[in-house]
This record gives C-alpha cells, sequence and structure tokens, in this order.
C-alpha cells in the first residue's frame, strides 16, 4: 500500500474525513514552498497536492493562473518540483500529488517521470488533459511503479466515463463540483449530493470534492456527502495576499485549521 491508501485506511478507522490543500509549486519560489508545505502539513492536512506550473492552463481559474506565471518567472520547472519533493521527503511523510498538464510529462519522457517522481516519493498523479481513455499506457506503467493516476469527473460526465474512472482510477476520485475554471466560490452547485452519490455506487475509492471550496461552511457541507475535499484557489489566494512569511504562515494555520475543524464537526 502507498501513502494516499493508508492514509485513507487511517482516516476511515478515525471515521473522519480527508482535507486535501493545493497549493501552486514555486510559488513565489521553491525555497518558500517547502516552507509552506511545512506549515499545512502541521496544520492538519492529509494530503498536500503540488501544481506544477504551465504556461497554458486548462481549468485553472485567474488565482491559480497568476500563481503559476508567478512560479514561472521564478524559475520552476517540473525538475525542480521532483527535486523539491526528495527534499521534503527528508522531514515529511505525508502524501504528495502532483497536478500537471500532459505537456510537461510528455517533455520530460513519461517513463521517464514516472521513474524519478516514485523514487522522491511522489504518490500520486492528476494529468487533467489526458483522460481515461488516452491514458491506458501511461496508467499501466504508472500502476506498475506504484504511482497513483488519479481521475477526475464532472457534473457533465456520463454514466459511462463515471463506470470508466471507478474501473481505472487510483487512489482517489477527484469530483470537479461544478462547470468551468478553478476559484472561490460562495456555494456549492445544486444536486452535487445525488451526483456524488451516483459515483460512489460504482466505486470503492474515495470521492473528493473540488474546485470552489473556499470556507470551512463549504467544506463541512460538501463532507455530508463526500469523503473529503480539496481546498485550492482559497489558499493560493491566501499565500498571494501575505508576502511576510510570519504573517502568511500564520494566515494560513488558522485557515487550514478552520476547515479541519469544520469536516471534523458535522453539525
Amino acid at each position: 500500500m502507498n501513502r494516499i491508501t493508508n492514509c485513507f485506511k487511517k482516516i476511515k478507522n478515525e471515521k473522519r474525513k480527508a482535507l486535501v490543500v493545493f497549493i501552486t509549486a514555486g510559488d513565489p519560489d521553491l525555497e518558500e514552498t517547502k516552507s509552506i508545505l511545512d506549515v499545512i502539513d502541521d496544520s492538519g492536512a492529509d494530503i498536500i497536492e503540488l501544481g506544477v506550473p504551465f504556461s497554458d492552463p486548462l481549468a485553472d481559474g485567474p488565482i491559480i493562473q497568476a500563481a503559476s506565471l508567478r512560479s514561472l518567472k521564478s524559475g520552476t520547472t517540473l525538475k525542480k518540483i521532483i527535486s523539491l519533493v526528495q527534499e521534503i521527503r527528508k522531514t515529511r511523510d505525508l502524501p504528495i500529488v502532483l497536478m500537471t498538464s500532459f505537456n510537461p510529462v510528455f517533455v520530460y519522457g513519461e517513463q521517464q517521470f514516472v521513474k524519478d517522481a516514485v523514487f522522491v516519493g511522489v504518490d500520486g498523479v492528476i494529468i487533467p488533459d489526458l483522460p481515461p481513455e488516452e491514458a491506458a499506457e501511461f496508467s499501466v506503467y504508472a500502476e506498475k511503479k506504484g504511482l497513483d493516476v488519479i481521475h477526475l469527473l464532472a457534473p457533465t460526465s456520463p454514466d459511462e466515463r463515471i463506470r470508466m474512472v471507478a474501473k481505472k482510477g487510483r487512489g482517489f476520485i477527484y469530483y470537479i463540483s461544478l462547470t468551468g475554471t478553478t476559484g472561490v466560490r460562495v456555494q456549492l452547485a445544486e444536486g452535487l449530493g445525488d451526483k456524488v452519490a451516483s459515483i460512489k455506487q460504482s466505486s470503492d475509492i474515495p470521492v473528493l470534492i473540488g474546485f470552489g471550496i473556499s470556507n470551512p461552511d463549504l467544506a463541512r457541507e460538501a463532507t455530508k456527502f463526500s469523503d473529503g475535499v480539496i481546498v485550492g484557489s482559497a489558499v493560493v489566494k491566501l499565500i498571494e495576499s501575505n508576502s511576510d512569511p510570519i504573517q502568511r504562515n500564520k494566515k494560513l494555520t488558522e485557515f487550514i485549521s478552520s476547515i479541519k475543524q469544520a469536516i471534523s464537526d458535522p453539525r
């Protein structure tokens, strides 16, 4: 069992919900990313999702697009992020997932990427523009090496796609709570609970909700019918808004702790 599987096994035994926190690697720079990750881990996140910056983002809203641009300007590359994970693993054991467009993986070399990622301690990868229909060869090799390929589902996903992801997905299913791009929202989409329930009927792996989870109330509501939440844009915005590391880390601790508390409290 890899770290992701063990993490969800522990969460299930503790009868609670998972908190995944997304940040853009290299924003504001890779050294600060390590410091930020330490704070996120200490604040109660179960899994960290490191975004790989790319010049032509797919589903990222303006907040994460801006973070990716800042990261690219600071010289961040996929190889440097993999080296960062190796450094992180000297002191941290929480599951690490990379979220990336396929282009950086293709340029890196698909098999070499998988080998290097697993070697340094990456546990999973999310590639939004590599759908399961086109990911067979990559997924087989990744599974062989112990890297979870995590697939996404959306409100527009037909039943056939849901069954396919339920069968081929590893780690957890990333359910996009709404159509459109990432960003901060003030309410959950209508019918979200029914959609997640239908996915869980087809899948034995955890279903987590992402996109738009921006405050404790939304996180609490989402975990009433899911296995956990993924919080991204709100965290990235907080990092951008607090350039002083001491103030930033304080704000991060407060925010992530508040989300953690909310999803631990069923009221």
